[in-house]
């Protein structure tokens, strides 16, 4: 059950506490009936997001997070790849803490390795909802430990 944070061409997210997020991670796994088996979290900027884009799904746009699913069954794993460009730019477009954001997307990856999709606007709805309830856990951890 392993769960790897690297980067490319980027800093890694300064207030990202490794631990805590893949208990958290494992936990919202959980709540879905699901097992993290391995999933690697690639921090990017925008130029390696857009050419994983381009090369993988044919889009030509940017975007915050990608992901690769190799999920199987109820063990899941995958590849997510962040844009961290593209969550600061998300922070402030939509008036949110960087942090929460960087959250947010981290597991949004999660959910669609859960099998939760976003492709309609009643997906969607959904999906922002499982990213609420999972951002309603971590802030209650980490209120918590302090």
């Amino acid at each position: 059950m392993a769960i790897n944070f690297l980067t490319d061409n980027v800093t890694f997210p300064k207030n990202l506490k490794r631990r805590e997020t893949s208990n958290w991670i494992k936990q919202v796994a959980g709540k879905h009936n699901k097992k993290v088996t391995e999933i690697s979290y690639i921090f990017c900027d925008d130029e390696k997001i857009i050419n994983i884009n381009r090369q993988y799904l044919e889009h030509d746009f940017y975007t915050d997070i990608i992901t690769f699913d190799y999920s199987e069954e109820e063990f899941i794993s995958g590849d997510i790849f962040i844009s961290l460009d593209t969550v600061l730019s998300n922070s402030q477009k939509y008036n949110t803490q960087y942090d929460e954001e960087l959250h947010r997307v981290i597991i949004h990856g999660v959910l669609h390795l859960c099998g939760i999709d976003d492709k309609s606007e009643e997906e969607e709805e959904i999906m922002r909802e499982e990213e609420d309830k999972a951002l309603q856990l971590l802030n209650n951890q980490l209120t918590k430990e302090n």
